[in-house]
């Protein structure tokens, strides 16, 4: 699995946009501004074991990817249930289940969900999040 981010150029600064994922950084250049992406990511993630791998895109896009996709899958559910200040009984409850450790499991990445749950958890959370699949 790979998130998509884009780059923009500022000035003599590169921004860099994950959406999915709500990180936001920048670079003194493109290769920094990857750099930048993946510390960000890992430094979040916050395993030894766990590396992220940033591959350039067509035009100003990149493609995250990492060693353990069930982490990456649950830092993207937590960051966007945190940044609609969701609790976890809020998404737990939109999925019709009155057990947020159900839901929990997910985010603290000890269940790897399939495609159509992972878009069944970030519907929970915000119906209007779908993942989309891109082929390079």
């Amino acid at each position: 699995m790979n998130i998509e981010g884009t780059l923009i150029r500022k000035g003599a600064w590169w921004a860099v946009e994950i959406p999915l994922l709500k990180i936001y950084t920048q670079g003194r250049s493109r290769k920094d501004a990857y750099c930048m992406a993946k510390d960000a990511i890992e430094s979040i993630i916050d395993e030894k074991s766990f590396t992220v791998s940033v591959t350039a895109g067509p035009a100003d896009t990149f493609m995250v990817g990492s060693n353990n996709e069930v982490l990456l899958m649950a830092l993207a559910l937590k960051q966007q249930r945190s940044s609609r200040h969701m609790s976890v009984r809020d998404v737990a409850r939109n999925l019709g289940s009155n057990s947020p450790a159900a839901y929990s499991r997910y985010e603290q990445g000890k269940v790897r969900p399939s495609l159509d749950k992972f878009s069944q958890l970030l519907k929970a959370i915000d119906s209007r999040l779908e993942p989309v699949l891109t082929v390079l």
